[in-house]
This record gives C-alpha cells, sequence and structure tokens, in this order.
C-alpha cells in the first residue's frame, strides 16, 4: 500500500496502513491531506488511479485517527473491489424505495445517512478483525450519550418551506431550525450502534450502551429500534447488487415509507 500524508501527522495513517496490508491490500495510491477545519472530520474521494482522504487535524491527532484510517482503508479496499455496497446508487435505491410517497425533507436527508450506515457495516467487516474493538465501544457509547442529552425537550423542528420528494444530496445543507439531535435518527444510530457491537461480539448484553439504546428509543416512537438493529445486523456478508439493493430499499421503507400523497 502506498500512502502519502500531507499537512499533519503520519503515524497514524501508517501505521493504520501497516495493520491493514497484513490483511488485504490497495492497488491505488492514497493521499491523506490533513485540514484544519474541524467539521471536516473524514472525506473520501476516488478517481481510476487514486484516493484521497481528507481530514481534520482534530480527528487525525485524535485518539481514533488509527481506526479512522482503518475505517476509511477499508471503503477504498470496497470501492476497488466492486463491492455491491459501495457501488449501488442510493439515490436510485430510495426513489424506487420512496416512489409515489410523499416524505418530509429530513427523513430524505436521513436515508442517506442510514444508507452510509449500511456501507459502514461492510466497511467495519474488513478492519475490525485487524484491531481489537477496544476504542471503538467508548467512542460509541460516548457519541450516542451525547446525542441523547441534546435530544430537543419538543420535536426538532425544520423548515417546511424545503419539504418535498426532491432528494436532497448529502452535502446541500439541511434547512433545521434547532440544534437538537433529532430523536428518530438518534434512535437509527443506537440500532446501528448496537447491531455492529453485535455483529462483532464487542459488549456484553448488560453494557451501559444498550440502556443508551432504550433511552434513544423512548425519544422516538417511530423508530422501532429492534427492526433497525436486524437491518443492520443481518446484513448478508457476501451480498450480491440484487441483495444489497434489496437490503437497502427495505430499510430505506421501514424508517420513511409511511408517506401516502404521490411523488413530486
Amino acid at each position: 500500500m502506498d500512502v502519502h500524508v500531507q499537512g499533519g501527522p503520519a503515524e497514524p495513517f501508517l501505521g493504520a496502513r501497516d495493520l491493514f496490508s497484513t490483511e488485504h491490500d490497495l492497488k491505488r495510491p492514497v493521499t491523506v491531506r490533513v485540514r484544519e477545519d474541524p467539521d471536516e472530520r473524514t472525506r473520501v474521494s476516488h478517481s481510476d488511479d487514486a484516493h484521497r482522504l481528507t481530514i481534520s487535524r482534530q480527528a487525525a491527532t485524535s485518539a481514533m485517527a488509527r481506526e479512522l484510517a482503518l475505517h476509511e482503508y477499508a471503503h477504498m479496499h470496497h470501492h476497488e473491489c466492486g463491492h455491491p455496497s459501495h457501488t449501488q446508487s442510493t439515490r436510485e435505491a430510495i426513489y424506487l424505495a420512496l416512489a409515489g410517497r410523499s416524505v418530509e425533507q429530513r427523513k430524505l436527508t436521513h436515508c442517506y445517512q442510514i444508507a452510509n450506515h449500511m456501507k459502514d457495516v461492510y466497511a467495519d467487516d474488513i478492519w475490525m478483525p485487524v484491531v481489537p474493538g477496544d476504542k471503538l465501544v467508548p467512542f460509541l457509547e460516548a457519541s450516542l450519550a451525547a446525542a441523547v442529552a441534546d435530544r430537543p425537550g419538543d420535536p426538532p423542528t425544520w423548515d417546511r418551506s424545503t419539504s418535498s420528494t426532491r432528494v436532497r444530496q448529502p452535502s446541500e445543507p439541511a434547512a433545521r431550525l434547532t440544534p437538537a439531535a433529532d430523536p428518530d435518527i438518534t434512535a437509527v444510530n443506537a440500532a446501528f450502534a448496537l447491531a455492529l457491537c453485535e455483529r462483532h461480539d464487542l459488549v456484553e448484553t448488560d453494557h451501559r450502551l444498550y440502556d443508551l439504546a432504550h433511552a434513544a428509543a423512548q425519544d422516538a416512537e417511530s423508530v422501532d429500534l429492534t427492526e433497525f438493529k436486524r437491518h443492520f445486523a443481518a446484513l448478508s456478508p457476501e451480498p450480491d447488487e440484487s441483495e444489497f439493493r434489496k437490503a437497502l430499499v427495505d430499510v430505506t421503507r421501514a424508517y420513511a415509507g409511511g408517506g401516502s400523497r404521490a411523488a413530486d
């Protein structure tokens, strides 16, 4: 694996490279660009002859830097191998799932996040057998605890002028009017965290993560925590394109398929 780091510490990314290459390889070189913007965190782009990882300095110097790098290398690996989770058009699957239905803009935005969770499941299947998950569990726990604590006293408010069935791309800014965490997607995130931990046997059933997930589920009456945990945990290790598309359509309908008006 050929990894070049620009603008920040090289050790986490080179260390991750050495670990990753014990089990897998990347044919294309990787350029890591460390940026000052704390909101950048991680962003990956691909071309026919290279991969590029852009990451914030905050993330690149954090205790999770090596694990973040391993995670992104796994995404690159799936991209090179043409894994269905990384070749299936999310936009296409969402339109297929929600055809003829009217869905809130926030729900459509969340559908992209849920699709990303499904990609993450497959990326984590690649790197998690390489290193222990002792850092990941506290990270998931802290993230979920912060989201549960940040829940609004009333349901989150969104600018209804943007509500439509046009699927907004993830790069477009949300028109949210309140800063608090959205209870619905927090509950789905909790289901993802539990599914990930159970898929890789990272926690016992009495772990605090289950209590946090239960609290998140209580704040989101329309989200069935058990159902979404099953969606993530039951993803086939080696799906074909049709199987993954069906899984993505099913989870999209489970989350946002309740509308009744015809789509625009």
